[in-house]
Formats: structure tokens, C-alpha cells, sequence
């Protein structure tokens, strides 16, 4: 429940920092609130959830091993070097949502193996699809589109896949 919440938060934010024009402002509203209340329901899972979590506490802390801690440490410098070559080719500043995307989403695919979670994988492949999409996007004249292809989609990505797993987490299964 703890990476659900993770994801649930980034997906927020995704939404929260990229949903803007070309959206109308009653569309931007709304997918802002659901977003929130997305998040907030992954966090009232993981608070209904946190006792029986406490319990399987030594598996989880298997998962945040080498193969975790190397992915991220490539995705903190993929992230990074690559904002940096994006500024510095003069691209449009939307590109910038469509790399984070990307390497987000590269970084789920990474980590399925890792995990052995397979379930990971499906909003990685999502995200860097988006991402590329994005990029596609960014010499053209739908540059503007880009924060919502790579950046809101993304964040609904997310949130329907933390709200999703976070839902089979906390409700009690039949015998």
C-alpha cells in the first residue's frame, strides 16, 4: 500500500500540475478534484490497511533492495541529465513533462522484475507510452496538448492503478 500511496500522490500531482489550457477551466476543475479525492482515498486505504502492512513488514522491505535502490539512483539521473539536455537543445518547455513521463514510466517496467510483479509493468508501458506521445507532439502545432497527453493522462494512469490495487488491498476477500 505504501508505493499505491506513492504512486497515488505523483499521480495528483501529475494531474494538479498539468491539467491547464488548452482544457477548459471547468474541465481543469474537475479532473483537479478528482485527482485529489483520488488521492485522498488511496490514503484512507492505506490507513485501513496499515495494521495488516505491519505484519507483512519483512517482505516489503525485500522489495526496496540493490535492484531498487540502482533503478532509481539510474531514474534520478536519467530524470535530471536528461531535463538538462532538453533545456539546452531548446526544446519546448512541454517536452519537459513528456521526458518525466517517460522515464517514469521506463522505471515501473524496471522494477516489474525486481519486484516480481508483473502488475507494475501495465501503467510503466502506459507512461512511456504517453511520454512518447508527448514527444511526438512537441514539434508540431499540438505542442500545447502535451502537459495533458504526457502529463494529466499520466497522473490518471496512476491514480486508477493506486486507487485500483489499493481497493483489492483493503477490501477483505471471500473465503
Amino acid at each position: 500500500m505504501t508505493g499505491l500511496l506513492v504512486g497515488a500522490v505523483f499521480g495528483a500531482v501529475f494531474v494538479v500540475v498539468n491539467a491547464q489550457s488548452p482544457l477548459n477551466t471547468v474541465t481543469v476543475t474537475v479532473l483537479r478534484v478528482a485527482a485529489c479525492l483520488a488521492a485522498a482515498g488511496v490514503l484512507a486505504m492505506w490507513f485501513a490497511t496499515a495494521r495488516k502492512e505491519r505484519r507483512e513488514a519483512e517482505a516489503r522491505r525485500s522489495m526496496f533492495g540493490r535492484g531498487y535502490l540502482i533503478i532509481v539512483a539510474a531514474e534520478v539521473i536519467l530524470l535530471f541529465g536528461g531535463l538538462m539536455v532538453l533545456a539546452a537543445s531548446e526544446l519546448p518547455e512541454q517536452a519537459n513533462v513528456a521526458w518525466v513521463a517517460l522515464v517514469v514510466g521506463a522505471h515501473f517496467v524496471a522494477l516489474a522484475p525486481v519486484w516480481k510483479d508483473r502488475s507494475i509493468a501495465v501503467p510503466g508501458v502506459l507512461l512511456t507510452l504517453l511520454g512518447t506521445a508527448g514527444f511526438v507532439l512537441v514539434p508540431t502545432a499540438a505542442v500545447a496538448w502535451v502537459p495533458v497527453v504526457s502529463g494529466v493522462l499520466s497522473g490518471v494512469v496512476l491514480l486508477a492503478g493506486a486507487v485500483t490495487m489499493g481497493w483489492r488491498a483493503a477490501m477483505p476477500r471471500a473465503a
